[in-house]
């Protein structure tokens, strides 16, 4: 097997992947990226992105991350594609499969791997995502101001959500599929006592209605057994994600649902050498921005560590 020895090696290529690059190929740390298998990572399969700093008309998703893929190449980082398979955290050089094919062996390792939004899994909400269908209330509610919209979980997100849609949208659809919400009572109550937040129990989605774009959306009331059909312009699915960490989970201290743990304030993990950026470690703000903002903070501290073991 062949083997490749590193100074700092980042695994994905979100926001936060190639921010770090960025500031390590500044920082001369020569950094190599392996993309993962969604290059550019949940921003591409968003459209338009409005709330990201410096694109005041906006920008597409896509767009926005090939822009960061190529200052990051121009910085001087080695982008290539490929997937950690498999890691070996234990020594003091950190080992890392590619497609089960190579081992990297870096003297530091950021993690960026990001997290996937969970899906319903009915065919109409693949063909419509992007276009009404979408897991991010706070960025594309937006573009319904005004409009009936649905929004499908029962935890603590998809209250927030809920709320947060309900202040631009005339109308929000919230179906719940048992018979009581899991949210916090907090934000049970908030979601209750907002007149145009219609909450409908023991509702499944059935599907998701409109050819080009999100026209309706048919239900099951699993209780009475009937179906109904309600017009809506967008159909947000709130109901978790999860983050992109299995390979790690033998060396890295995790949240329960397998969020990263860092030391408040900074990136690092359990391991020392190895720090963690992005969606992979926050399930509080999941932003682009916040994302970006995480990759420079574990560069940063992944140039202290390095300067710190005299490399």
């Amino acid at each position: 097997m062949e083997t490749e020895k590193v100074s700092i090696l980042i695994i994905g290529s979100g926001p936060a992947g190639y921010t770090a690059a960025i500031y390590a190929a500044r920082a001369n740390m020569k950094p190599l990226l392996y993309q993962g298998i969604q290059p550019g990572g949940q921003l591409t399969i968003t459209t338009e992105v409005e709330n990201y700093p410096g694109y005041p008309d906006g920008i597409q998703g896509p767009e926005m991350m090939v822009h960061f893929e190529k200052q990051a190449a121009r910085m001087g980082t080695d982008i290539r594609y490929g997937l950690a398979t498999k890691v070996d955290f234990s020594g003091t050089v950190k080992k890392v499969w590619i497609d089960d094919e190579k081992l990297i062996e870096a003297d530091a390792v950021i993690i960026s791997t990001g997290a996937s939004a969970k899906w319903l899994g009915i065919p109409s909400e693949e063909r419509l995502n992007g276009f009404g269908v979408s897991a991010c209330a706070v960025c594309d509610g937006f573009f319904f101001k005004g409009k009936e919209v649905a929004i499908v979980g029962a935890g603590d997100t998809a209250a927030e959500e809920a709320h947060y849609l309900s202040k631009m949208c005339t109308t929000v659809h919230m179906f719940v599929r048992k018979e009581a919400m899991r949210a916090s009572k907090v934000m049970q109550d908030r979601v209750m006592n907002t007149p145009n937040i219609k909450i409908y129990f023991n509702t499944e989605t059935d599907e998701i209605l409109g050819e080009k774009k999100v026209e309706g959306v048919r239900i099951l009331n699993t209780k009475t057994n009937t179906k109904e059909v309600i017009p809506v312009s967008a159909f947000f699915v709130a109901i978790g994600h999860t983050p992109n960490s299995g390979i790690f989970k033998d060396y890295i201290t995790m949240d329960e649902t397998g969020y990263i743990l860092t030391e408040p304030g900074t990136t690092k993990t359990n391991m020392e050498g190895v720090f963690a950026s992005g969606d992979v470690q926050d399930k509080n703000y999941r932003q682009a921005v916040t994302a970006a903002g995480s990759g420079c903070m574990a560069a940063l501290d992944a140039e202290r560590y390095l300067t710190s073991k005299g490399h």
